[in-house]
């Protein structure tokens, strides 16, 4: 029990007590609610990292923080929800974002990102719009801003494989440091904006290796499905692309075009070697995503047959 139990008439704000309340925490819809019972147990989130705001048994509002299993920091908050019903809506979400941070985030760190996913048309439908924008309020109210709105793709089984480019030979990304290097040479002019805001703070070669380091070497999928595209065989490498499964789906992790090969529509041929190859798998869906502001990518990705079936929001503190 906290002070806003006076504050917000009767709301009690607490963590969950464990596994046992996810149905309690679960209450209040969201597309990623099947995954919570999983993510406890492979310590993707803590009890600690989820927080409720009640009224007697009446779940009002709820926030969760997720990182990778066994880190002692989380990375995103990715849940913050609100019964839309309630009169107090926009007091009970602050109220418990700021009594659940004060315990989540350490003194002197900048919370983690917030991301969403949100409905593709979410701008059309009133409800939806006010929904989102509540949120999103919740967050700026703390002094948080929206850097990047993403588009949310899948390739589903029964779609065609794209076409693809003969002008492209593949070989296994089992060198790392070139990986890196290649990796390096993709940021120059990326379109990306959680990479343009990590050029902002660090050279380009450490970036490149700690996305390397933070996320392409956790995937447990096999390295093998990792290709580099040159042109021809033996020639010049254009770019890369990295199939992987993350700890929820299949995934085209990352595709890189570098520089002096842009515009040669590149992107689609390591698109349809990335989507060949876990199609092969036999897996059930393929997701991916790029920022709505990254034509090219977008425009590659619906040639090869993905679906806008969602979008996401991040928002940032500085």
């Amino acid at each position: 029990m906290t002070s806003a139990d006076t504050v917000l008439h009767g709301v009690t704000i607490r963590p969950v007590a464990g596994p046992d309340e996810i149905a309690l925490f679960n209450r209040l819809p969201y597309t990623i609610n099947h995954e919570l019972a999983d993510d406890l147990a492979e310590q993707r989130r803590r009890p600690g990292w989820m927080w409720m705001a009640l009224r007697g048994d009446h779940l009002l509002a709820r926030v969760a923080w997720w990182g990778r299993g066994g880190d002692d920091v989380p990375l995103l908050l990715d849940i913050l929800d609100m019964d839309d019903d309630a009169e107090d809506l926009t007091a009970v979400g602050q109220a418990l974002y700021a009594e659940a941070a004060r315990h989540v985030v350490p003194p002197g760190v900048t919370p983690p990102e917030y991301g969403r996913f949100i409905p593709a048309n979410w701008r059309q439908d009133p409800a939806t719009f006010r929904a989102v924008r509540a949120r999103m309020a919740v967050v700026a109210n703390t002094g948080a801003e929206l850097t990047v709105e993403r588009l949310r793709l899948e390739w589903r089984p029964g779609a065609d494989l794209p076409t693809p480019d003969r002008r492209l030979a593949f070989r296994p990304a089992t060198d790392t440091d070139e990986l890196i290097t290649l990796m390096t040479r993709a940021l120059d002019g990326t379109l990306d904006a959680h990479s343009r805001a990590d050029l902002a703070q660090m050279p380009a070669h450490e970036a490149a290796a700690q996305h390397y380091e933070r996320e392409l070497a956790t995937y447990s999928s096999p390295r093998r499905w990792w290709q580099i595209a040159t042109l021809g065989e033996g020639g010049e490498p254009v770019g890369f692309i990295i199939p992987a499964r993350n700890a929820y789906h299949p995934v085209i992790a990352y595709l890189g075009v570098v520089p002096e090969h842009r515009g040669n529509g590149y992107a689609h041929g390591l698109l349809a070697e990335g989507t060949r190859i876990l199609a092969g798998e036999n897996v059930p869906r393929i997701r991916a995503a790029t920022d709505l502001g990254n034509a090219p990518m977008a425009n590659a990705f619906a040639r090869a047959g993905y679906v806008n079936f969602e979008r996401a929001i991040n928002m940032a503190w500085s």
